[in-house]
């Protein structure tokens, strides 16, 4: 499993995962648990896992819905 992202936005999150999910790639969040106890420390960010074979598309799909995360 390799990271894609971490971020504390819910919305972000949430749009990543269906558009990751309409080009059949499988999204795991991480730390969501630990995130909504600690909303808005920046030391819990969730993050969004997905399969190494998987990670040029997703990176695709990330820049076009929020390319100020791909580095």
């Amino acid at each position: 499993m390799k990271e894609l992202i971490r971020t504390n936005d819910i919305v972000l999150i949430s749009s990543l995962k269906a558009a990751l999910a309409s080009e059949g790639i499988e999204v795991f969040e991480f730390d969501g648990q630990i995130s909504a106890v600690y909303g808005g420390i920046e030391a819990f960010q969730r993050r969004l896992m997905i399969l190494e074979d998987d990670m040029s598309v997703a990176q695709q799909v990330v820049r076009a819905v929020c390319p100020e995360f791909l580095e």
